[in-house]
C-alpha cells in the first residue's frame, strides 16, 4: 500500500515510516501540517493517509475534510496523542475510517492499516 504520513513531529513520522516499511508498505511522502497534507495528497494520490490531528496551520480534521471533499474515496487513518471521545468522534465525522492513539501500538496500527484495503 502507498502511504502518505502526516505529522508535525519528525520523530513520529520516522516511527510510523519504520512500522509501515517493515510491514511491506511504501511511504510515498510525508507532510508536516494540514496544508502540506492536502497539497501532497493531490500530488501523490496515496492509497492511505496517516493523519495527526493536532498540527499547526490546518489541523488533521480540517485537512481530512478538505481531502475528502476533493477525493471522497480517500482512506484516512487518524492518529493523535489526545484520544478523547470527542476527538475520535470528530475524526470519524470528518471522514476518517479509523483512529489510533499515540504512542501507536504497532499491532493495533497495522490492523487499522490493513482495514484500509477492504
Amino acid at each position: 500500500m502507498r502511504v502518505l504520513i502526516v505529522d508535525d513531529a519528525a520523530f513520529m513520522r520516522m516511527m510510523i515510516r519504520k512500522i509501515l516499511e517493515t510491514a511491506g508498505h511504501v511511504v510515498v511522502g510525508e507532510a508536516v501540517d494540514g496544508n502540506d497534507a492536502v497539497a501532497k495528497f493531490a500530488e501523490l494520490q496515496p492509497d492511505l493517509v496517516t493523519m495527526d490531528i493536532t498540527m499547526p496551520n490546518k489541523d488533521g480534521i480540517e485537512a481530512t475534510k478538505a481531502i475528502r471533499t476533493e477525493h471522497p474515496k480517500a482512506k484516512i487513518l487518524m492518529t493523535s496523542a489526545m484520544g478523547q471521545e470527542r476527538m475520535v468522534k470528530d475524526a470519524i465525522l470528518s471522514g476518517a475510517y479509523d483512529f489510533v492513539v499515540k504512542p501507536v501500538d504497532e499491532e493495533r496500527f497495522l490492523k487499522a492499516v490493513s482495514h484500509a484495503k477492504g
